[in-house]
């Protein structure tokens, strides 16, 4: 007999098992996390690995970016269009670069499983940070370059089985980064931080289909959860979208279909189009 089979049969040990594990992926990691957390933002420690961020703080203050997705709906062709535009890039994105010469200004990373896949491409990315989750070096050997920036993730209870999707918003990286299911909303709370007013979203298909084309560019890894990736994810954007409506913050969506409908569409096009629209007015009355 299957020992899970088994264990679910007497009741009283599965429920003591399952509250282990509670508390091992949990309560310990939570109350670790902010007992450093207090630490660092009390200033009663200071040689963390994120004193770094301080930096970044304000820096884009009411600039746009784009934040640049790997859904199946991106193209090279929109790539090439943000070359002057403040970016955020992220896991396989690297992939595309023997076809652009667009690079990203930012890039962002989350997920082991992903950074073993990208280890050498990751590390020859010549960008002005690197925004990577300290869940990362916890599993995996880092070289850490002077461009990595390492940010606190709190996986909140996602580490265990739950069957409401939750997430909380932060606007302090240095204290906190929420898992939201994706690296993309990881990078929203950071454009934030950094003083971004405008954050355009593009590649979010937040689009799981079971033909397995997952992404952009295919890396071989699929994540086991698919089949609920887009509802989790959709789940998180609901957050940000109720942080960024009540901070006079404006986030949309630019991605060429897909599913997400928590953000303002708009046309990619249409957007660079009346930027260009805009620096020319802006010349002639100087």
């Amino acid at each position: 007999m299957n020992i899970k089979i088994f264990l679910k049969k007497n009741k009283y040990t599965y429920y003591l098992i399952r509250q282990m594990r509670k508390i091992q992926n949990y309560f310990i990691p939570n109350t670790l996390f902010n007992i450093a957390k207090f630490l660092r933002v009390s200033g009663l420690y200071k040689k963390g690995p994120y004193e770094k961020l301080k930096n970044i703080k304000d820096k884009h203050k009411g600039e746009r970016c784009f934040i640049v997705a790997t859904g199946p709906s991106l193209a090279i062709e929109d790539l090439e269009k943000l070359t002057n535009e403040v970016t955020f890039g992220m896991n396989s994105i690297c992939l595309a670069f023997d076809e652009t010469d667009w690079r990203p200004t930012y890039y962002g990373i989350q997920d082991e499983n992903v950074f073993g896949r990208l280890e050498k491409q990751i590390e020859s990315l010549d960008v002005e940070c690197k925004f990577i989750s300290n869940t990362i070096p916890k599993k995996v050997n880092l070289n850490l370059t002077e461009n990595c920036y390492l940010f606190p993730m709190n996986m909140l209870n996602h580490n265990i089985p739950h069957k409401k999707y939750n997430t909380k918003f932060s606007d302090d990286p240095f204290a906190a980064v929420y898992n939201g299911y994706s690296i993309t909303y990881s990078l929203i709370q950071i454009a934030v931080y950094m003083g971004f007013e405008k954050i355009y979203l593009l590649g979010a298909d937040c689009n799981y289909s079971k033909d397995m084309k997952h992404h952009f560019k295919e890396y071989g890894l699929v994540d086991p959860s698919f089949l609920e990736a887009g509802n989790m994810m959709i789940s998180a954007y609901n957050v940000a979208k109720n942080y960024a409506d009540t901070n006079n913050i404006k986030i949309f969506n630019a991605t060429r279909g897909g599913m997400l409908e928590v953000f303002q569409r708009v046309d990619l096009d249409e957007v660079l189009t009346e930027n260009k629209r805009a620096e020319l007015l802006e010349l002639k009355t100087m």
